[in-house]
């Protein structure tokens, strides 16, 4: 499996998890569960995209910009997570906020799936993609522990 493959099936946990909140109300424990389980993940995507696929496309004079675009969107998103994990889940706030980030992530991983990808396509072999979805594959989990204990 190529990054692109990869990164495409988080992609779309993440779509899921977003529509799965969407369709929760107040400060129940599915809303609960989910949200952390989309924290957990877009927190452990993001770092370990980073060091596995962004920090190789930085090293490309073709894959610079789009690299620090997508590097501060992910910062944005932890800053709007950040916003949410100090709200009451039942005030309506919450969801406003909420419906914010995924708007921001289906923009993110849209925008990644659509000029990223291709872009990358051009500029890196297939064994060098294969080669960045094991690294990915190596560094999530650690992520994942890492944000899970936060």
């Amino acid at each position: 499996m190529q990054i692109y493959e990869r990164l495409k099936k988080d992609h779309d946990k993440q779509r899921d998890l977003c529509d799965a909140i969407k369709a929760t109300g107040g400060d129940t424990e599915k809303r609960n569960n989910l949200w952390k389980e989309l924290r957990i993940e877009l927190e452990a995507h993001a770092s370990a995209e980073e060091q596995a696929f962004y920090s190789e496309l930085m090293k490309e004079p073709d894959g610079t910009d789009e690299t620090r675009h997508a590097v501060e969107e992910h910062q944005e998103m932890t800053e709007m997570i950040e916003v949410l994990d100090n709200l009451d889940m039942d005030a309506g706030i919450w969801m406003k906020k909420f419906e914010k980030l995924a708007h921001k992530v289906i923009h993110h991983v849209d925008e990644e799936e659509a000029e990223f990808f291709p872009k990358a396509k051009e500029i890196f072999t297939k064994e060098e993609a294969k080669d960045m979805a094991e690294e990915f594959d190596e560094r999530k989990p650690a992520e994942v522990k890492k944000q899970s204990a936060a």
